[in-house]
């Protein structure tokens, strides 16, 4: 049985009541109705606009008068909060001017004119960091160990290799830039009771610890490279609620407001460009190569068959079917989340960089080291290169656990 709807008269005499006493308590106890039934009232008021009668105030009147005054200073307060978007937050509080939700896709990632004999430019994927969790050797067979020490070792190899390996491509650097996508799940987060418990550090102080470390190491890579283009999209481990929101993915995750300070952090320096979208999928060109950012964790399923492809290739499937039809069709699709490294011609799936853990242990995955995607665009044959950078190559060369033995004794079978 539904409720009866509160009349307008009911709601009118409400707001009147609460102006003219100057609150809930002595409007109800004036209209003799318990202070809930008051409030409900009120409430049905306010979504109606509904405003309080002029006649109820005398402008010779200070009590009048001071209720008027105080009933416009609680809608002002109102419209300023409301006003709070993530807009005013990137301009006000972070202090970020540029926008950075708008793709500006830099020459130098489109000139289709260049050298054919050049290599092309780099892309260097940057996911699934799980900056302050710990992963304990002894609980996963040795296999593996993680915590913030190794996370900024790791980083240092990532950085490193990464040099390295175009050096030996190109020894004279000839690159126009180097495209660093940051795909997401860059914090751990609290996403999980044991999170809670076993991370390193809290959600917040691991965000200002990767502000300096993805800080140094996008200076590191202006010593190497003229330009650097960072699209990004957040994860689903830096949420701060307690399933991911379709509506506000970005605005209610850690990964976005580190992105808003990293762009803050280079907004003069008009070698680096930031790409940060409102929506899930970040979109943009590498010469002809049309390619979608995506975290990854809309794609769920799998068996111990298939495992991570099953799910990975239905959602690519759904995902340009999607926007096949709306004319925003995509090459390449870029992900991570699967912390698996898949390089297939449609798509690239991302390792991890803190590598095998107490889950996919527990859960029989199969071991795979702490990997970043690395691969080379050339502007006339597309992806040329692909060089997977192990980040923790020693990982590669585990010790096998004897397995315990009985000698044989004389005359034994």
């Amino acid at each position: 049985m539904s409720a009866h709807r509160l009349s307008d008269e009911l709601a009118q005499q409400a707001i009147d009541a609460c102006a003219q006493y100057g609150g809930t308590y002595k409007a109800a106890a004036v209209l003799h109705l318990p202070r809930s039934t008051m409030m409900n009232r009120l409430v049905e008021a306010r979504e109606r606009n509904l405003t309080p009668s002029p006649h109820l105030f005398d402008k010779s009147n200070p009590k009048h008068l001071s209720e008027t005054i105080r009933q416009l200073e609680k809608q002002l307060a109102a419209e300023q909060k409301a006003s709070l978007d993530h807009a005013t937050i990137r301009r006000r509080i972070i202090g970020l001017q540029k926008s950075i939700e708008t793709l500006e896709i830099p020459d130098w990632m489109l000139d289709v004119r260049a050298s054919t004999s050049a290599p092309g430019t780099p892309t260097l994927l940057c996911s699934d960091w799980h900056a302050g969790e710990v992963v304990k050797a002894s609980q996963i067979g040795g296999v593996n160990r993680y915590n913030m020490d190794i996370f900024k070792a790791r980083i240092q190899t990532l950085l490193e290799s990464t040099i390295k390996l175009l050096r030996i491509i190109s020894p004279k650097m000839e690159y126009p830039g180097i495209v660093v996508p940051l795909g997401g799940d860059m914090v751990s987060g609290n996403i999980h009771e044991e999170l809670r418990t076993t991370n390193e550090l809290e959600t917040m102080p691991t965000v200002i610890e990767l502000y300096g470390v993805i800080s140094w190491m996008i200076e590191e890579l202006l010593k190497h490279f003229p330009h650097i283009f960072l699209p990004c999209v957040s994860g689903n481990h830096g949420r701060n609620t307690l399933k991911i929101w379709n509506k506000d993915r970005h605005h209610t995750n850690f990964d976005w407001l580190l992105y808003g300070f990293l762009a803050k952090r280079f907004e003069d320096n008009s070698r680096i460009t930031f790409f940060v979208p409102d929506g899930p999928d970040a979109y943009y060109r590498v010469y002809d190569q049309r390619i979608l950012l995506t975290h990854g964790d809309q794609f769920r399923g799998g068996d111990g068959m298939i495992g991570a492809l099953g799910p990975i290739i239905r959602g690519d499937h759904k995902k340009r079917s999607r926007n096949a039809q709306v004319k925003m069709e995509y090459d390449i699709m870029l992900l991570g989340h699967w912390h698996q490294y898949i390089h297939l011609t449609r798509l690239i799936v991302n390792g991890s960089l803190k590598g095998y853990d107490e889950y996919a242990y527990a859960n029989n995955f199969p071991f795979e080291s702490p990997t970043q995607a690395l691969w080379l665009t050339h502007p006339k044959y597309g992806i040329t290169y692909r060089m997977p950078v192990y980040v923790d190559p020693k990982l590669r060369a585990v010790e096998k656990t004897p397995w315990v033995s009985v000698p044989r004794t004389k005359g034994g079978a």
